[in-house]
């Protein structure tokens, strides 16, 4: 099965993101494909590169861009999203790259299933 996946929810506000990663990767071991994460709303916090979490903590931020360095896996944050937030090119982190909703549609429209993930 070919799943996108749909994260709305920063990394530490809520498990949103956490739960959508354990999905993702379940996914890859089972044998779906993720066809594409988009990050929208709040979940573009997941992609910059300036959280420093307390080293106890987990590294949301990490763990996703070692899942698209392992699997390929395209990561889209949303523009508009973004530019709201602070995040740009200069502070997005390795694995994510900046695109529009279009992307998201296209996902919707080559997913055989799309999963949201929010609080």
């Amino acid at each position: 099965m070919k799943f996108g996946i749909l994260i709305l929810e920063g990394p530490y506000q809520h498990e949103a993101s956490d739960s959508a990663y354990q999905f993702a990767k379940a996914a890859v071991e089972k044998g779906h494909e993720i066809l594409r994460v988009f990050f929208y709303q709040d979940g573009v916090l997941n992609s910059t590169k300036l959280m420093e979490p307390q080293a106890d903590d987990r590294h949301v931020q990490k763990m996703w861009s070692q899942f698209a360095a392992d699997t390929g896996t395209e990561f889209i944050v949303c523009v508009a999203a973004a530019k709201r937030r602070g995040i740009n090119d200069d502070v997005i982190a390795d694995g994510f790259k900046i695109g529009g909703l279009g992307m998201l549609t296209e996902l919707a429209i080559e997913a055989d299933r799309v999963v949201t993930f929010r609080a």
